[in-house]
């Protein structure tokens, strides 16, 4: 039941980050690229993005 209750959160904010992601400005590679790390690392990844990357994502991929 928890594994199912995580699963589904997990899902909704990958759902949400790459959302997110697809809304900045920056290149369809870069949205690509960020996609594609964010769901490939899972929880890391999401830490990751909420915690720092959000801010900075468009300064990177410039």
């Amino acid at each position: 039941m928890l594994a199912t209750i995580l699963y589904i959160i997990g899902l909704v904010l990958a759902v949400l980050a790459v959302i997110d992601i697809l809304k900045k400005p920056i290149g369809l590679v870069g949205k690509i690229i960020s996609c594609v790390v964010v769901l490939l690392t899972s929880w890391l990844g999401l830490l990751v993005y909420y915690l720092y990357a959000k801010d900075h994502l468009v300064e990177w991929f410039k």
